[in-house]
């Protein structure tokens, strides 16, 4: 049997040909436009890239501020706890000792009792009858009552043994309830905090490095403004209300131990020595010289002399936010050592622009 015939025709040869021809020209007049298209480039056009960074920037930076504050609220929420906690343990201390004290005098009374029962009931009157002159009756009788006063102070020492009890076993147990309240306070805000950073991680998501070179642009910019600034004649800056000039010496030593630190990672609710968050940098700081702040910036800033801001010195704390929510240690030149924010670390700064105030512990 002959096999099939694959002979072609020379005009079915001219068509396929042309045909060809024209598949080819199509593919190759085709290719820069499918080459240029996102899809198959890759990566979106660079200006749509950037704009999508800032967008992200901008969203980031108000959820870095949204999470700062919950992150201070949280710090004093674990102040009150450890204050609580520390209260809680005082109440029961004293509720033992007040427990102690009540079965010691309720021992006595029982022995005393004990004693009287043992005793025939007829005894102290023998023994009145049995005094042999005046003054044997007059004696005996003086110690007689001398009985009962120390039975009637023992059964009021007792009564107000048991009423400070009872007082101490209801302040426990207030100091308890407020523990465990302020326990769930914290367990919701770190889930809140959690949250946010969550978030911003997802946010963030393919574009890192993008925002960051934002961050980094707008810091330079910032520092070069300083910069000029600490050049021109000194001039009242806005920004932290008006107060007399400071008494006390600003703490400039502790600006050389803040940037031993310089490169730590920040932490939300970290207070060192290998992680801080802002208010948790400073308070360690200052711990190093003797200073002992409060762990929230909001409560730092009343941790010394108000400061204006044309009056700043090296060592004094500035202040960001309102409600405040930052805080840093002043360098000079318009700068300041601080831990900024997630994904970063300790670092020297421009001032922020929403610098609220200043204070020189």
């Amino acid at each position: 049997m002959p096999g099939p015939d694959f002979r072609i025709s020379r005009r079915n040869f001219r068509v396929l040909n042309s045909l060809a021809v024209t598949l080819i020209a199509v593919v190759v007049l085709s290719l820069p436009a499918v080459l240029s298209s996102p899809s198959v480039a890759g990566a979106a056009p660079r200006d749509e890239l950037l704009t999508r960074a800032r967008e992200i920037k901008t969203q980031v930076d108000a959820l870095d501020k949204q999470t700062e504050l919950l992150s201070e609220d949280y710090n004093a929420a674990r102040e009150h706890h450890r204050e609580v906690a520390e209260q809680e343990k005082a109440a029961t201390e004293r509720l033992e000792l007040t427990t102690k004290h009540t079965a010691t005098m309720q021992a006595r009374l029982s022995s005393r009792a004990a004693n009287m029962y043992r005793t025939d009931p007829l005894g102290f009157l023998d023994v009145l009858l049995g005094a042999s002159d005046f003054e044997a009756f007059a004696q005996t009788w003086d110690f007689l009552k001398q009985l009962n006063e120390d039975d009637a102070r023992m059964l009021a020492d007792l009564k107000e043994a048991k009423s400070e009890q009872a007082k101490a076993q209801t302040e426990l147990e207030r100091r308890t309830e407020e523990a465990a309240a302020v326990s769930r306070e914290l367990a919701s805000r770190k889930v809140s905090i959690e949250g946010k950073l969550a978030e911003r991680k997802r946010m963030l998501s393919g574009l890192e490095a993008e925002v960051a070179a934002l961050d980094r642009a707008e810091e330079e910019r910032l520092a070069a403004e300083a910069a000029r600034a600490a050049r021109a004649a000194p001039r009242a800056e806005p920004g932290g209300g008006t107060f007399p000039p400071p008494t006390q010496a600003a703490r400039s030593e502790v600006v050389s131990i803040a940037k031993q630190y310089l490169g730590a990672r920040y932490v939300w609710g970290a207070e060192g020595p290998n992680t801080f968050d802002c208010s948790g940098f400073t308070m360690f700081v200052y711990r190093q010289v003797g200073v002992k702040l409060p762990r929230v910036s909001r409560d730092q800033i009343r941790a010394g002399e108000r400061v204006n801001r044309s009056d700043l010195q090296p060592g004094d704390l500035v202040f960001f936010g309102n409600p405040i929510h930052h805080v840093g240690i002043y360098v000079g030149g318009g700068m300041m050592i601080h831990s900024p924010r997630t994904g970063d670390v300790v670092k020297i700064s421009p001032l922020h622009s929403d610098y609220v105030g200043a204070c020189r512990p």
